[in-house]
């Protein structure tokens, strides 16, 4: 019996030590999609949510990792069709799931709500999506025709140059980047943060500068229209405000009123909008001769 009893607690062990990962339906037009195969039971979308949340409670209750992922109805019916599974089957389900954890858009459940996950996880596709069109954009540019370089890696490195620049030469504290590029056949935008850590240096999200990098070097690869803005600011503190427009392929600084301008004027109506308080419009910081469009490349 003893012995018995020890191979269940390794069991129970090895349990808290595996990682699993759930698929989770956000809404409900995907939820619909989903009744049309027997095998899924659920009824509504209501009581789905419940179900799941309640799981990740329990895995966390018992010391188990769940990775939440983002179920794409259209993906999983796509994904059957290429590897000849039964999408009717729950074990196709399994399969499609664990190919998420490597591939889709994920986040980790600490505990939240699922109110707050949901966004989160809808947060980390649209990055996803963002990032892998702006490089598909990038990967096809090819050869500059004169010189032979390849445009869309030498697009990155002149952004990921730029950006280290920005990050150098910003005030201290906390600073939130906006860049939008608009010329390309879907606008993008992507946002960066880049917070000071207590030994003085800048913490980033990795995911988040890849993904940052790669719209500016659309921008600038691509010669679109578009721009870079940057809050900073420390608690208790006034935030500054500083812009660039992309101009052939670097960042021309924009002054203190082209700033107030954009920041305080409503983009659909064209009206005036109050100036926020505690906010200083600013002349964007030198960047250096090689953050402007001085010279033509490719």
């Amino acid at each position: 019996m003893a012995h018995t009893t020890d191979h269940q607690t390794l069991r129970r062990v090895l349990r808290r030590e595996i990682a699993g990962i759930i698929g989770l339906l956000t809404d409900e037009h995907d939820f619909r999609a989903m009744r049309r195969y027997r095998s899924f039971t659920f009824e509504d979308h209501t009581t789905y949510l419940e179900q799941v949340e309640a799981l990740l409670r329990t895995r966390a209750s018992q010391g188990s990792h769940t990775t939440v992922a983002l179920f794409d109805p259209e993906e999983y019916a796509e994904y059957c069709a290429e590897t000849g599974l039964d999408p009717d089957h729950p074990s196709s389900r399994t399969r499609f799931t664990a190919e998420l954890a490597a591939t889709g858009p994920t986040v980790p459940y600490d505990g939240q709500a699922l109110t707050d996950l949901v966004p989160d996880l809808i947060d980390e596709a649209v990055r996803q999506a963002t990032r892998d069109y702006a490089a598909t954009l990038l990967a096809g540019l090819g050869p500059c025709p004169t010189c032979g370089e390849d445009i869309g890696r030498a697009a990155f490195a002149h952004a990921s140059h730029l950006l280290a620049r920005i990050l150098d030469t910003a005030p201290p504290g906390d600073r939130h980047l906006v860049c939008s590029v608009s010329g390309t056949p879907e606008a993008l935008v992507c946002v960066l943060h880049a917070d000071d850590d207590s030994d003085g240096s800048i913490h980033l999200d990795e995911a988040e500068l890849l993904e940052f990098t790669t719209v500016l070097a659309v921008g600038i690869a691509t010669r679109s229209p578009g721009g870079l803005v940057m809050r900073a600011g420390t608690p208790g503190g006034t935030d500054r405000i500083h812009g660039w427009r992309l101009c052939g392929d670097g960042l021309q600084p924009l002054t203190a009123g082209e700033v107030f301008d954009a920041y305080c004027t409503d983009i659909e109506t064209g009206d005036l909008i109050s100036p926020e308080s505690g906010v200083d419009y600013c002349e964007a910081p030198d960047l250096g001769e090689e953050g402007t469009a001085t010279e033509q490349r490719h």
